[in-house]
């Protein structure tokens, strides 16, 4: 009778999070497709190039070259991929990369992760803004611990943009890039949700948040978004963006909770793939890793402060 008992919450779990996991995907990928299209676009245009001038001046600010504007700004609007693209062809020290690298880790691919936040709980802008200044505040307190006066890893000869990809071969492209994101964005968000709605079935989402509640209440999260806070931590905004979406939709969540959540891996999330993209780099890992942790921790804390002194507000 118990064997037949489990076998029934298997079935309906898997029935409930295959879909959940199909509504899921089609969400994202109906924000994916224009979004990157769009993005590919300009990048294509050489718009992106051309404005590049506009954030120079900040460079020096950041303790960084002007020509470290590009792959700032082609991180920002396209992702972790589009940052290190124009990195690993600009001379730029193993020490500029690192700044480069703590400034992305945070504020990447600003526009989709931006609307993901939006949709899940938290203002586009103010999600944006978030991440944006403290990207900016973490670079500049860790900037005078980093070496940026050494010699580049690549010379000026290597620096090349190219601008005569086709429009055909350009598309063609983005076609084959967005493909092989689909599959993985299919199969992830298939995952995560069906064992989500499992482990809601079979009562074991109440031991997994316990186990981590110390976690959880270092971070100054609540127990409530404790697998919200597991999803983005391993899979990242855009991923974890859906199954957080889902949960925000029941209403167990007060607006004060997402809000702490979204701050906290607005900063912090993805933070097994996205740092090991740098690490061909020659960066050390206690900068991919530590500082925006530990910036996430401060911040979810000060917001905390900040709301016991003017009271709560909507997202």
């Amino acid at each position: 009778m118990n064997y037949q008992t489990n076998s029934g919450k298997l079935k309906e779990g898997l029935a409930r999070g295959i879909s959940k996991g199909w509504k899921g995907f089609v969400w994202m990928i109906e924000i994916i497709l224009p979004v990157s299209f769009l993005t590919a676009l300009l990048a294509w245009s050489g718009w992106m190039e051309r404005v590049d001038f506009v954030i120079q001046p900040v460079m020096g600010f950041l303790s960084l070259p002007g020509i470290a504007a590009l792959p700032l700004l082609m991180g920002a609007l396209t992702g972790i991929y589009g940052g290190i693209a124009s990195m690993a062809v600009l001379p730029l020290n193993v020490g500029q990369m690192t700044l480069i690298a703590v400034f992305l880790l945070i504020a990447h691919n600003l526009i989709l992760e931006g609307i993901v936040q939006g949709k899940s709980g938290m203002g586009i802008l103010k999600a944006t803004l978030f991440r944006l200044v403290f990207a900016v505040i973490t670079v500049l307190i860790i900037a005078p611990f980093i070496d940026t006066a050494g010699q580049s890893t690549a010379s000026a000869a290597t620096t090349v943009l190219d601008s005569s990809q086709t429009f055909t071969d350009m598309l063609s492209e983005w076609c084959h890039v967005m493909w092989v994101l689909a599959i993985k964005i299919f199969f992830i968000i298939m995952f995560v949700l069906t064992m989500v709605e499992i482990l809601k079935i079979f009562g074991w989402i109440n031991y997994i948040v316990r186990f981590i509640s110390p976690v959880l209440k270092i971070m100054g999260l609540s127990r409530s978004v404790g697998i919200l806070w597991i999803t983005a931590i391993m899979f990242g905004l855009a991923y974890g963006g859906a199954v957080i979406v889902e949960e925000a939709k029941r209403g167990n969540l007060t607006d004060e909770e997402l809000e702490r959540l979204h701050l906290s891996i607005g900063i912090n999330h993805a933070v097994i793939e996205d740092p090991a993209l740098f690490l061909p780099f020659g960066i050390g890992l206690f900068w991919l890793w530590i500082p925006r942790l530990v910036i996430a921790i401060v911040a979810v804390h000060l917001l905390a402060l900040w709301r016991g002194f003017t009271g709560p507000e909507k997202c």
